[in-house]
């Protein structure tokens, strides 16, 4: 039987995100775990996480997850989600700069913080709720997806990839950011598709049933 694994190295809400991938996940198995030799018997494997850059290398080091990644990166379908796809980029700047795994090049950033005085709805860091991704190129992963649909999001970093043919997304608040990545078998989502109902449901079955 086919599998995916979810990385669980204490990070992140994984009992939303396994019960999500299970509701579209057929007759694919879907596996928990943080045991590498468990992880790599899986067909596709998806890196969660919710936090920051340092905590989650220090815990993926520690259990000895990060080589399993980069490795896995090399061959199997991966999917990133929120921290898990910042992490899969060079450097964060977050706590005075931490290097990531370096799947993707470029950086993690922070959003600019709004100035003291203004109008009422000014945007705030972190941001957090729903909003629209274009779609910068055509991606299987896109499937079934309107342009321009809502996505919610939580996060008060976000990545800056060195590549634009990396970009598969794009979203709006402060400045236009990179919220979808992709390049070979990896594709990575800074917002969270287990909490972006059904258009979120359709990007996760695309992703058990992507063959890169």
């Amino acid at each position: 039987m086919a599998s995916v694994g979810i990385i669980d190295y204490g990070m992140g809400n994984l009992h939303s995100l396994g019960k999500a991938l299970e509701r579209v996940a057929g007759g694919t198995r879907v596996v928990i775990s943080y045991d590498p030799e468990t992880l790599l018997k899986c067909d596709r494997l998806v890196l969660p996480g919710v936090g920051g850059v340092r905590e989650c290398m220090r815990e993926l080091q520690r259990l000895e997850l990060n080589q399993l990644v980069i490795e896995a990166a090399r061959k199997k379908p991966m999917l990133g989600i929120c921290l898990g796809m910042q992490v899969m980029l060079e450097w964060s700047d977050e706590n005075g700069g931490v290097p990531a795994l370096g799947l993707f090049p470029g950086k993690v950033t922070r959003f600019p913080d709004p100035p003291e005085t203004g109008a009422l709805d000014r945007l705030k860091v972190p941001h957090m709720g729903w909003n629209r991704v274009r779609q910068t190129r055509q991606h299987p992963i896109w499937d079934g997806v309107p342009d321009d649909a809502w996505f919610y999001f939580v996060h008060s970093y976000h990545a800056e990839p060195a590549c634009a043919d990396h970009v598969l997304g794009t979203s709006d608040y402060t400045k236009t950011f990179a919220c979808a990545l992709a390049r070979d078998n990896l594709v990575a989502f800074q917002f969270h598709p287990e909490k972006s109902q059904n258009t979120g449901m359709t990007l996760l079955a695309n992703f058990v049933q992507w063959d890169p």
